[in-house]
């Protein structure tokens, strides 16, 4: 259990979401996970427990450039999107893990449905 004040709102948010979305072979959840520094994106099936595709800005091209967060979650809502549509993944369920839908999260998201992906 988390003992930080925020940690533990966004672990109670998370557990409440969950409850309801979950990834499936044929539409499989998008999961956000964001770090002070970097962004990660998995698109998980959760029946079969495995990760399908993922994207991070842990990269180094990424990574190396001089741009705001923001602009990087949009480079890398872009590359999940890439990666998935060359998976045969098209739809996919977004789960935001507990954290608000705004700043880098949302750039992510944008950028992720202007790459093709549905949800």
């Amino acid at each position: 259990m988390a003992y930080n004040k925020k940690e533990y709102r966004r672990s109670r948010i998370k557990m409440r979401v969950r409850k309801t979305i979950s990834g499936t072979p044929t539409r499989p959840r998008m999961s956000v996970f964001r770090s002070n520094r970097d962004i990660y994106v998995q698109i998980i099936d959760d029946t079969a427990g495995r990760t399908l595709v993922s994207a991070s800005s842990a990269v180094a091209e990424i990574r190396d450039q001089k741009i705001t967060k923001t602009e990087k979650s949009a480079l890398v809502g872009k590359a999940i999107a890439e990666k998935a549509i060359a998976a045969g993944i098209t739809t996919v369920v977004f789960d935001r893990n507990g954290y608000l839908y705004h700043g880098r999260v949302k750039s992510l998201a944008d950028a992720a449905r202007e790459g093709g992906l549905i949800f």
